[in-house]
């Protein structure tokens, strides 16, 4: 019983380190890091040896007012020795969020097959028929990659079936 209290508070941790990154980078507009994430999903796998956490089905993330959902989200962490305590720390490194992946935060939307940020990269990709909706603007393509720290987005296409990036911009839209 013990074994798995411990492997469930690390879960729990380390998907509170994962999602306060992923959360104030997937929407333009983040949510307080300082409110507490609730996760649900129908299964939820902890695999020490990989150093991941996996949640499984129906998954839903919220932290405040941002909302991200998936069929499959996994935690990849890194842990690591030290403080006066030479106590252990685990470092959110990516997160993974695949099929049915729909983040919303207040008017915005972003929809995909599937969804990466990589932490020191500090870099989120949306992929597989990404789009991004603020109101009424869209914008898609095959990726979205947005930089955190730049503050800028790459929208590709899709060159094997020539599909191109599309935007659609409201010219009186007020965001």
């Amino acid at each position: 019983m013990g074994l798995f209290l411990s492997a469930a508070r690390r879960a729990l941790l380390i998907s509170a380190i994962a999602l306060l990154p992923a959360i104030a980078c997937a929407a333009p507009t983040a949510g307080n890091s300082n409110e507490p994430i609730n996760i649900e999903a129908n299964r939820m796998v902890s695999q020490e040896n990989d150093n991941s956490v996996v949640f499984i089905g129906n998954v839903e993330a919220k932290q405040g007012k941002l909302t991200i959902r998936s069929d499959e989200m996994t935690v990849f962490y890194t842990e690591s020795k030290g403080g006066k305590d030479n106590k252990t720390s685990s470092q959110m490194d990516r997160l993974i969020c695949k099929n049915n992946v729909k983040i919303t935060q207040e008017d915005w939307l972003g929809t995909g097959d599937r969804m990466d940020y990589f932490a020191k990269e500090r870099k989120v990709v949306l992929s597989g028929n990404a789009k991004a909706w603020q109101g009424p603007n869209m914008v898609s393509g095959k990726t979205i990659i947005y930089y955190l720290d730049e503050k800028r987005s790459i929208v590709e296409q899709d060159e094997s079936t020539k599909g191109r990036v599309r935007a659609v911009i409201h010219p009186d839209a007020k965001k």
